[in-house]
């Protein structure tokens, strides 16, 4: 199975790349997010991969980061999502937004998702929540101290690492040291990303 390709950006369309490795172009299908995140073509890319077998296919799904591929997977293991359904929900909401709305059984904000219906929504907010539920804990106890938007920024930060399986203390101490390196001004993104290539995630 692939699960990363490192080469060089030749062909760019929303939801599709092509990605040269040593010669051999590879078709990948990719989130807006991920296409947004990528640089024109030319540029060097690196994206961690999906590889998904069926008889009649073998189709390769790319992601910039380890949040958005952790949240694909958790996708694919609803019932009646298929991995097509699952790149356009990524397209349609922010990684953190999406665990934010399955925490909170936020049916209006899932629905608001093209191609997403009710019974769907339903679905990823009760298949899903349980496998969020850590985060879930950590967002509630820090919203009943209240935040400044410095420390929201943090706490987002904290929760999608833990929405990737590190513990609570882990994940602080993670996204601390990282914001000290990158300083104050750092985004969301950027801590979850810096954090997880320093732990070689």
């Amino acid at each position: 199975m692939i699960a990363r390709l490192s080469g060089k950006l030749v062909e760019k369309q929303p939801t599709r790349l092509v990605v040269d490795v040593h010669g051999v172009g590879y078709d990948v299908q990719v989130p807006l997010s991920t296409f947004y995140e990528v640089g024109e073509p030319g540029a060097a890319v690196s994206l961690r991969i999906h590889t998904h077998v069926r008889e009649d296919a073998l189709q390769l799904f790319g992601f910039s980061t380890a949040l958005e591929l952790e949240l694909f997977n958790k996708l694919l293991a609803v019932g009646g999502i298929g991995p097509k359904v699952a790149l356009g929900v990524l397209s349609g909401i922010e990684p953190l937004e999406l665990t934010r709305a399955i925490r909170h059984s936020d049916l209006a904000r899932l629905t608001s998702i093209p191609g997403v219906g009710k019974k769907t929504a339903e679905r990823i907010v009760v298949e899903l929540r349980d496998k969020i539920g850590a985060a879930g804990a950590w967002e509630a106890s820090s919203a009943r101290h209240g935040l400044s938007d410095a420390d929201q920024k943090l706490n987002d930060a904290v929760l999608a690492l833990m929405a990737l399986g590190f513990k609570q203390v882990e994940a602080h101490d993670a996204i601390r040291a990282t914001q000290a390196l990158l300083g104050p001004q750092a985004a969301v993104e950027d801590l979850v990303r810096a954090s997880l290539k320093k732990g070689g995630v």
